[in-house]
C-alpha cells in the first residue's frame, strides 16, 4: 500500500486524492485532521532526505508519498499518479509559488 500524506486544503493534495478514489492501493493520511497524523508527518519530514529541497525552499512537502518499499518521494508520478498541471497555478506557499 502507498501512503499519501496531505491536507484537504492543499490543491496538489486534492488533485492526487481525486485520482485514487476507490483504489485500495493507496492510504491517505490527512495531516490536518489529527495531531497524531501531523506528528507522524513531521517526523518523516525532519528525517527524510527526500524533503531537503522542499525544506530549503520553505515548502511543506505535501503531498508526500511513502511507497510500498519504504521509499519517500514528493513526486506523484513515482506513485503512479499525475501531478497537478502547472497551468492551474500554485497557491500553497506564502509567496504563491507552491506547496
Amino acid at each position: 500500500m502507498i501512503k499519501i500524506y496531505g491536507m484537504d486544503t492543499c490543491p496538489d493534495c486534492t488533485y492526487v486524492e481525486q485520482q485514487i478514489e476507490g483504489n485500495d492501493r493507496y492510504e491517505v493520511v490527512d495531516i490536518g485532521r489529527h495531531v497524531k497524523n501531523l506528528k507522524e508527518f513531521l517526523h518523516l519530514r525532519d528525517t527524510s532526505p527526500a524533503f531537503e529541497e522542499a525544506r530549503n525552499a520553505g515548502m511543506a512537502g505535501i503531498p508526500c508519498f511513502v511507497l510500498e518499499d519504504g521509499t519517500v518521494t514528493l513526486v506523484p508520478e513515482d506513485a503512479g499518479l499525475k501531478s497537478r498541471p502547472l497551468a492551474e497555478g500554485a497557491s500553497c506557499s506564502l509567496d504563491g509559488s507552491g506547496c
